[in-house]
């Protein structure tokens, strides 16, 4: 432990976090007098900035009328407006919508909702007459929680490894991830990659017995394992017809990627082939962080599987469908709607490219040679680095993986982002990676104060590292 002064948190960080004491928009001051300026929300949280005074004034309101019901009890207004509100926005694609209190929560409802316990009749497969249906198909270099069964669904390789020996390999299997630049090879167009990634899901669901796989679940744009990764064009809808053809549900999450981050209220719509999924999750920009809260958002056809049998969710935790929680998340979306923010995240997105390829990939750019990819739409952005070219031979990070450098003299210079390591391999030893994801509303200034800023970090990275 390297705490420089008493704390009686056990942080999740072997360094001590500076204290944050007020925020307004995208600026955070802190207890030294140091002000931030967020380049990521937090954790991609905070889709418009903080302090925007209709959320702050709905919450307000909400105190002064009802503060919290049980939920298997009863139901609120603002449950129930929320609600409504998700599955009109939807284009018909959602029909039902379940809470949780954030993103793990959220996909491990999708877990439970998909296939619970065949000793209680209340599961879509139950109810449908297919109990055994055990089996969950993910992708390696994903990333769907923190709790145990999100982490066994998930396969990223540092976050399993304390766990490993805990997890259930039983239930959750894993096929390649679409990653086109790493994982493409050099004599497939896109089309038979895809067609490979097809073939290779299929040939896993008739390995574990077509009719005993729940569903196949994916994040449609993946958040922090390899960094802001999109799939290739036709993946989602392949992926979503294997899983049709032999009964299984098309799983998203989007706990990270939707609800407005890809400039488009689900990611799907914009980057995922327009491939509606069966069951989706989303959680981060549906609050923007004024409150914790998750959700499940559920087909027509899981609704009428549902409806037609019990006809309700067992599961459930004591601060779902919270009063406080879906007040303010109902205000937020209602803001981005009035304000346009899904078209200004998107022209807001374009600036930041420009501005990132512009510092980081000129001929003058110290970090030209290391720089391996730029991607992203919207407010999600990945600057992935790659230290194989021949420059490399003279850096010395000291032990450390520069996408970390990058983060804590990003945070010295005045600036939060979110480095990764490891989404270069399967193994997970290999690559680093850095998300920024302003918020939808920030203005051209604050998002070229951010690129400013994290370029110039990248430089002094490797300015002090070359030998």
């Amino acid at each position: 432990m390297h705490h420089a002064r008493p704390t009686s948190i056990l942080h999740r960080t072997p360094w001590l976090p500076p204290v944050a004491v007020a925020a307004k928009g995208l600026y955070i001051d802190l207890e030294d007098g140091r002000r931030l300026i967020d380049g990521i929300g937090g954790a991609a949280v905070t889709c418009l900035g903080t302090s925007h005074p209709k959320v702050i004034q709905a919450i307000k309101d909400q105190l002064d009328t009802l503060t919290y019901v049980y939920n298997v009890q009863l139901s609120s207004q603002p449950a129930e407006e929320l609600a409504q509100f998700l599955v009109d926005t939807s284009d018909g694609a959602f029909d039902l919508v379940a809470f949780a209190s954030g993103g793990s929560e959220a996909m491990e409802a999708v877990i439970k909702l998909a296939r619970q316990a065949s000793l209680h009749s209340n599961t879509y497969f139950v109810e449908i007459g297919q109990p055994q249906r055990r089996n969950f198909i993910a992708r390696q270099l994903s990333f769907h929680g923190n709790t145990l069964s999100t982490l066994s669904l998930a396969c990223h390789p540092a976050r399993r490894a304390p766990y490993a020996d805990i997890l259930d390999t039983d239930h959750f299997h894993h096929v390649s991830p679409a990653y086109a630049k790493r994982f493409q090879r050099n004599d497939e167009t896109e089309e038979q990659y895809v067609e490979r990634l097809r073939q290779e899901l299929e040939d896993k669901f008739l390995e574990l017995g077509p009719d005993t796989v729940i569903g196949f679940v994916a994040e449609t744009v993946v958040g922090a394992t390899t960094g802001v990764v999109g799939a290739p064009r036709g993946y989602f809808a392949a992926m979503k017809s294997v899983c049709h053809k032999y009964g299984a549900l098309f799983i998203l999450d989007e706990v990270m990627s939707g609800m407005g981050r890809m400039g488009s209220l689900h990611a799907w719509q914009s980057v995922g082939d327009g491939a509606a999924p069966d069951l989706q999750a989303v959680a981060k920009g549906l609050g923007g962080g004024y409150a914790s809260i998750g959700a499940v958002l559920m087909s027509p056809k899981v609704s009428k599987g549902i409806r037609d049998g019990s006809g309700f969710l067992k599961h459930g935790h004591t601060y779902q469908a919270h009063p406080l929680a879906c007040v303010a998340s109902l205000a937020v979306q209602k803001i981005i709607i009035e304000e346009g923010l899904f078209q200004r995240a998107v022209e807001n997105g374009e600036l930041l490219s420009k501005l990132l390829h512009e510092g980081l990939l000129s001929d003058q750019a110290l970090a030209k040679p290391f720089c391996f990819d730029i991607r992203g739409r919207g407010a999600f952005w990945g600057i992935e680095f790659d230290f194989d070219a021949p420059e490399a031979e003279n850096l010395n990070f000291k032990g450390q993986t520069f996408a970390m450098l990058v983060q804590a003299r990003c945070l010295e210079n005045g600036l939060v982002v979110m480095g990764m390591n490891g989404g270069a391999n399967i193994e997970g030893t290999k690559g680093d990676c850095l998300m920024l994801g302003p918020a939808y509303n920030a203005t051209p200034e604050e998002v070229r104060e951010i690129a400013t800023i994290f370029v110039r970090s990248v430089e002094e990275v490797l300015r002090e590292s070359s030998a």
